[in-house]
């Protein structure tokens, strides 16, 4: 195990420095699995881990059926409290366009009615078990996918508003919470570091062996009132959390 850890660090550190010499340029198509294994002399189980590594860097992108290709991935800056301002979600803007501006986007997003999970249920101050409307997203940015969410609201603040459709709106949730006279004016974020589940490496398209992601919990206040519980699931190769707060 140690042997084969050394071998294909020693194959990504390699191919680290083909990549930042400049000679594997941007855009530039990595060789085949096989080739980079009969190039270092290794398994190609080897170079496929190496290849891991280099993409959990943010230095390559796969493209299915196309192969590898250089593609440096600049971290998006998760800046707070800013992202969540007011000033932000109330003029129409979304929270993810704070984050990555114009880079390239895209999001699957589904929405239904689900039980309430012991932790949203104890957020919103309602049974185990009761109907409340989730929201889940898969985020890509510039192709790569970045981020997990899922958002849990009160049945009653969400049914008969865009809060139920996949595209809620200008500035968003929060700007349909807003027009029912429950803004939020608060949030609380808990944030954990840990490995990723299963599940979790295949939706995000992580690296096998030692990837990271970081799970932040987020509570939207209106008032004494939680209107809202997020879950989120970030690749940490890919994330910069910034905070600002007075002294």
């Amino acid at each position: 195990m140690a042997g084969e850890q050394a071998a294909y660090r020693r194959v990504a550190d390699q191919l680290r420095q083909r990549i930042l010499s400049g000679e594997l340029p941007e855009g530039a198509r990595l060789p085949s699995l096989r080739d980079i294994a009969a190039q270092y002399d290794v398994a190609v189980g080897i170079a496929t881990r190496a290849l891991d590594v280099l993409r959990a860097d943010g230095l390559v992108m796969s493209r299915p059926g196309a192969g590898t290709f250089v593609r440096r991935f600049e971290r998006i800056v998760r800046s707070s409290p800013g992202r969540l301002a007011r000033a932000h979600w109330g003029a129409g803007a979304s929270i993810q366009d704070h984050d990555t501006g114009p880079r390239p986007r895209t999001v699957d997003v589904v929405v239904g009615d689900v039980p309430a999970p012991d932790y949203v249920a104890s957020a919103l101050g309602v049974e185990t078990g009761t109907p409340v409307l989730s929201r889940s997203r898969r985020f890509a940015v510039e192709e790569r996918v970045v981020q997990l969410a899922v958002s849990y609201l009160p049945i009653e603040l969400a049914r008969g508003t865009r809060i139920e459709h996949t595209d809620t709106g200008p500035g968003g949730v929060y700007g349909r919470l807003a027009e029912q006279g429950c803004a939020p004016d608060r949030f609380t974020e808990r944030i954990i570091g840990r490995s990723p589940t299963p599940d979790e490496v295949v939706a995000l398209d992580l690296a096998a062996d030692g990837a990271r992601v970081l799970e932040v919990t987020r509570a939207a206040h209106s008032g004494e009132r939680c209107v809202e519980i997020t879950r989120m699931v970030l690749d940490a190769d890919a994330y910069e959390l910034e905070y600002s707060f007075p002294a």
